[in-house]
């Protein structure tokens, strides 16, 4: 997601960087780059317009002229502009309610269903909650079957009641949910047109039988600025609480992102940021500002290996690292627990100075893992503990067995050892950064 503006921005931050002074006369060539990068993003025109000036007036006041480093400062005006055109603020799920009701909406194929699954594991792992998926969609073939699909992967349970009135159904979980201690209830809808009269009567009748504490619009980032009138057209209809951005990790330009806190007033709450089940990230404005330019997403990156990594086995491997003994058991079980974040390219997108090192467009063969994977289980226990004793006979063997040849094995074993000296480097504080 804003691979192509973020791009863009860096190029023009390169400018400043070579800008002794900014004044009138250079500002304006900066201030025509963003302005296309901006409109490339397929950003609303007036949202563009507004922009614009506000970066140009505040980079010509005193305080950026009279700086010794008026690059950073025009920086930091970029980032809070982003900032503020983003939201300013997180807006958090609502959660503290008991239980907490969630009237899911949005148009057909914009990844509804799918959303209510990952929006349920999503509360599960970081609130503790025990959702419960309500069957209202009673219109399109297999929506119910595919809801009961996604229940059954995540072990949590669904209500339905097969093509009955979706108002009775939504009534009738509530009482379902409080009985068996559910405390998160997320309603899948029918996908409907905001025009359609019919199905957005009875979204406003579930709305006012049920009153829910939050009504998510989901919508497709890759819609464009279509998805703005889509939007409105809801929020005229219904009290939108927020909107879930789906397929982020896709070809989008990001221009809705840029565009709809400002133009409706509804935040962002959560992106969909990959198509697995864990797929699900909440909507930070200064974090997406931070990775915009290139700045990176640690915080990000360090909540979803919270989720996933062990703590104890990470500082383990931490203290073998420092002692210059790790070795290809401990690679294989961090590699187990990496894959648990997301797919790896996305990962490696969210670290600062990741488009200068060409990290942004990295696709990872999801193949290569596995063969690597596969190498190291064709050891012995003893030969992952001490892959000195990796000679030609057993080398043969190994590569045999997974399935790859023995310059595969060859290459693995340089990159592991490879990777140990920088480790012991990092350890030592001795390794600098480029950042």
């Amino acid at each position: 997601m804003f691979e192509y503006f973020g791009e863009r921005i860096d190029k023009v931050i390169n400018k400043i960087k070579g800008t002794g002074r900014i004044t009138e006369e250079n500002i304006g060539e900066i201030i025509r780059e963003i302005r296309i990068a901006l409109l490339e993003a397929d950003v609303n025109y007036k949202i563009v317009g507004e922009f614009v000036n506000n970066v140009k007036e505040k980079a010509l006041g005193e305080e950026v002229q009279k700086s010794l480093k008026p690059s950073e400062l025009f920086i930091k005006i970029l980032r809070d502009e982003l900032i503020d055109l983003l939201g300013r603020d997180q807006s958090p799920l609502i959660t503290d309610k008991k239980p907490t009701i969630v009237l899911m909406s949005g148009l057909q194929g914009s990844g509804k269903t799918t959303t209510v699954g990952k929006l349920g594991n999503f509360v599960r792992k970081k609130y503790g909650k025990r959702p419960l998926f309500v069957a209202c969609d009673v219109y399109r073939p297999a929506a119910i079957d595919q809801l009961k699909t996604l229940g059954k992967t995540l072990n949590i349970p669904v209500y339905e009641e097969g093509n009955n009135n979706p108002v009775i159904i939504a009534k009738n979980a509530i009482k379902y949910a409080e009985e068996n201690g559910n405390d998160y209830i997320l309603i899948d809808t029918a996908g409907r047109l905001h025009i359609d009269e019919k199905l957005m009567s009875e979204l406003i009748e579930i709305k006012n039988e049920i009153e829910p504490n939050e009504i998510l619009l989901i919508v497709d980032a890759m819609m464009g600025q279509d998805a703005i009138n889509v939007i409105q057209g809801f929020n005229e209809k219904l009290p939108l609480t927020g909107c879930i951005l789906t397929k982020m990790d896709g070809d989008t330009k990001g221009g809705v992102a840029l565009s709809l806190r400002h133009l409706t007033n509804v935040p962002i709450k959560l992106i969909g940021d990959s198509e697995k089940l864990d797929g699900l990230s909440e909507f930070v404005p200064s974090r997406m500002a931070d990775r915009i330019l290139g700045m990176g997403d640690i915080v990000s990156i360090a909540e979803k290996a919270s989720e996933v990594i062990n703590e104890e086995e990470a500082m383990n491997t931490a203290r073998k690292m420092k002692k210059g003994n790790f070795d290809l058991e401990d690679f294989l079980n961090n590699m187990k627990q990496i894959k648990k974040l997301g797919p790896l390219e996305n990962i490696l997108k969210m670290l600062p100075g990741a488009r200068k090192m060409g990290l942004n467009n990295l696709n990872i063969d999801p193949k290569q893992i596995a063969r690597v994977e596969a190498i190291i289980l064709s050891m012995t226990l003893e030969e992952r503990r001490k892959p000195d004793i990796l000679k030609a006979s057993r080398k043969q063997r190994i590569a045999k067995g997974s399935g790859t040849t023995v310059e595969e094995v060859n290459k693995l074993l340089r990159q592991f050892e490879q990777m140990k000296i920088m480790m012991r480097q990092i350890s030592n504080n001795n390794f600098k950064t480029p950042f």
